[in-house]
């Protein structure tokens, strides 16, 4: 039996993946914004699901989350660090009214939530799932701002994995790709000042036609993250999909045609020998 401690669960991938480890007998600490949202869900698991608000941007509500945590069931030994939303919209287009709330929930919120957790989890081990993207991937014009906050998640997990490994804790980057759940719905914002110079590469289309047709199933998807928890061999990066690795294989073929186009000249940069 494992013990976990799941951010934004009111929908999408963290509600999924509380309900299939509550439903495969393990312990659940599910959050939401507004507890109200996730209340109904604890009710079928006879007390093994506790429901708990939490605003990850308050340091000060993850830090009493996680003290409910070990209140309540001793501790936890799997922290999900899924809650977050995407903002669309080009680099000029937004505003910092528009991006700076993103930053704070999908990065400051993960970073607080993560130090809020590591008193307890350097005490047993564990695992630390951090909710990525493909997005975290590869940049592309129109989504820049979620672009940079996933690269920040992929950065800050890969340092967590090499100063967590003396501990027995794990990290796992988990990188989406489309998968149908809301999140091309409810969990976009779009920025509001749509210049046409910008036409071109706008994900307002996408987010249209895409919603409710991804071609991923997000059920599957949760089988191989609980997959991926339980073996002890399981990759730090985590692409899922096809999507998602097509996205991966991409990213690495175009760095790799950088590196080599002009490596004699970039690499002849240190001081001449004496």
């Amino acid at each position: 039996m494992k013990t976990w401690l799941i951010t934004g669960c009111s929908s999408g991938f963290g509600q999924r993946l509380a309900l299939a480890a509550a439903r495969r007998g393990d312990r659940v600490v599910a959050t939401a914004r507004n507890v109200e949202t996730i209340a109904p869900m604890a009710e079928p698991f006879d007390g093994r699901m506790l429901t708990l608000p939490l605003d990850v941007t308050d340091p000060a509500a993850a830090r009493a989350v996680v003290a409910q945590a070990v209140d309540r069931f001793g501790g936890f030994d799997v922290l999900v660090n899924n809650a977050g939303y995407a903002l669309f919209g080009a680099i000029e287009e937004a505003t910092p009214e528009e991006y700076r709330p993103m930053f704070e929930v999908d990065v400051f919120g993960l970073i607080e939530t993560t130090r809020a957790a590591l008193p307890v989890l350097r005490r047993s081990g564990g695992v630390i799932v951090n909710m990525s993207s493909g997005a975290g991937i590869e940049g592309r014009g129109g989504g820049g701002y979620y672009h940079a906050a996933k690269f920040a998640v992929e950065g800050i997990s890969e340092a967590l994995a090499g100063e967590l490994k003396p501990f027995g804790i794990r990290v796992l980057i988990v990188e989406p790709g489309p998968f149908r759940t809301d999140f091309l719905g409810r969990s976009i914002a779009m920025a509001a000042n749509a210049m046409p110079d910008y036409a071109a590469s706008s994900r307002k289309q996408y987010r249209e036609t895409g919603n409710g047709n991804q071609a991923g199933d997000p059920d599957k998807a949760v089988a191989v993250i609980l997959r991926a928890v339980d073996a002890k061999d399981a990759p730090l990066h985590l692409p899922l999909g096809p999507a998602a690795h097509a996205i991966a294989e991409r990213k690495l073929a175009a760095f790799r045609r950088d590196i080599d186009a002009w490596r004699d000249v970039t690499i002849a940069t240190d001081f001449d020998a004496p």
